[in-house]
C-alpha cells in the first residue's frame, strides 16, 4: 500500500488531528488499546493523540529498557501526568541487556531489541490487558528508510510483509506514518505539548544502544550515557537538528597521569537537517568542539579520545548503527 505524504508545508493540523482522532477511536471501537511512550515527539503525539480518542481505554507505558538517558524514565512520566496523562514505568532493563548479551552485528542488535520489545515486553502487557491494539509513532521516513534498506528500523512491520497480528498477537496502529519529523513537530505543538517535547532533538527507537559499537553492557551503556549527557548540555544552544555521541568498539592508545593507557573512544556528531532524509554536519567551532572534548575526557576517566564526524548524509547516516 502507497502512504500518501503530507508535507508540513500543506498539513492542516487541525484537521489531521480531528481525523486521527476519529480514525484511531474508529479502529478500536469497544476494545482497548496500549502504548509506549519514550518522551520523543512522535510517541508524545501519538500518547496525546490516544487519549483524546480513547480515555481510559488507552494504557500508556514508559518502557524502561536501560538504554535511556540520563534520568529519563522518571523525567518523561513526570511530564506526562502534569499533562493529565497516567504511564505506567516498567523496570525491563533485564530482558533487553539479556537478549543483546554477545551480540555484535548492528542488524542483529536492532532484531534483538525489536523482539523482546514488541514480543516478549508488550506481548507480556497485551495479555495482561487482554488489549488488542498498540498505538506507536511511525513516521514516513522510518518506513522509507527501512523499506530502501537504508536501515532497519525497529517499529516497520507490515510494510516489510511482517503481519504483527501473526507475530506477536495485536494490530499496530500508525496515526503518523504520512508525515515526516517536521510535520510531526507542527502536530506535538498544535496539540499544546510544551516547547521541551515538541522541539526535542531525535532520539533512535533502540536509544542508546544505537550508540554504542560493538556488544552492548550496562558498562558501556553508562560511559554513552555520561557523554550524551555532556553532549547536550554543551550543544544544546546550537540550533542543530540532532547531535549526539558513539562509543567505539576498539580501545585506543591514551595518555594518563604520564603513562600509557589503553581507553575509550567517543565520536561526535551533530547534524544540520530538516526532515532526517538528508543531513550536514554543522559547522561548530573549535572552541566548542575543544570545549566537548575536554569536559568528556576529563569527566568520563575511560575515554581518551573524542573525534567530530565530518561526512554528511549520504553517504553517512545520523546515528552510527
Amino acid at each position: 500500500m502507497e502512504i500518501k505524504e503530507i508535507r508540513a508545508r500543506e498539513l492542516n493540523t487541525r484537521k489531521f488531528i480531528n481525523e486521527q482522532i476519529r480514525k484511531i477511536s474508529e479502529t478500536v471501537g469497544n476494545g482497548s488499546a496500549i502504548n509506549a511512550l519514550s518522551g520523543g515527539v512522535d510517541s508524545s503525539v501519538v500518547t496525546i493523540l490516544g487519549h483524546k480518542a480513547l480515555g481510559k481505554k488507552l494504557t500508556t507505558y514508559f518502557i524502561d529498557n536501560g538504554l535511556m538517558r540520563q534520568g529519563e524514565p522518571q523525567a518523561v512520566v513526570s511530564l506526562f501526568e502534569r499533562l493529565g496523562v497516567p504511564v505506567k514505568l516498567i523496570d525491563a532493563q533485564k530482558d533487553f541487556f539479556d537478549a543483546l548479551k554477545g551480540i555484535i552485528d548492528p542488524e542483529k542488535k536492532r532484531e534483538a531489541i525489536t523482539q523482546t520489545f514488541y514480543k516478549k515486553v508488550f506481548g507480556r502487557l497485551v495479555q495482561e490487558n487482554n488489549a488488542k491494539f498498540l498505538l506507536q509513532g511511525t513516521n514516513l521516513t522510518d518506513i522509507e528508510e527501512t523499506v530502501a534498506g537504508i536501515k532497519r528500523q525497529h517499529n516497520v512491520f507490515e510494510q516489510l510483509g511482517i503481519d504483527p497480528q501473526k507475530a506477536f498477537g495485536y494490530m499496530i496502529i500508525e496515526p503518523l506514518i504520512q508525515l515526516r519529523k517536521d510535520g510531526v513537530r507542527k502536530v506535538a505543538k498544535a496539540l499544546g505539548l510544551p516547547k521541551s517535547v515538541y522541539h526535542r532533538i531525535p532520539f533512535p527507537g533502540p536509544a542508546l544502544s544505537a550508540r554504542v559499537i560493538g556488544e552492548v553492557t550496562p558498562r558501556r551503556i553508562k560511559v554513552v550515557r555520561k557523554a550524551t549527557a555532556i553532549t547536550e548540555e554543551e550543544l544544546s544552544d546550537t540550533g542543530a537538528f540532532q547531535y549526539l555521541a558513539i562509543l567505539h568498539r576498539d580501545r585506543v592508545t591514551g595518555v594518563r597521569e604520564g603513562k600509557r593507557v589503553y581507553g575509550l573512544q567517543i565520536e561526535m556528531r551533530c547534524w544540520d537537517s530538516i526532515d532526517a532524509r538528508i543531513a550536514e554536519p554543522t559547522r561548530l567551532s573549535h572552541e566548542i568542539l575543544w570545549r566537548l572534548a575536554e569536559r568528556i575526557t576529563k569527566e568520563i576517566p575511560e575515554v581518551v579520545s573524542v573525534t567530530y564526524n565530518i561526512t554528511p548524509k549520504p553517504p553517512s547516516t545520523i546515528e552510527a548503527i
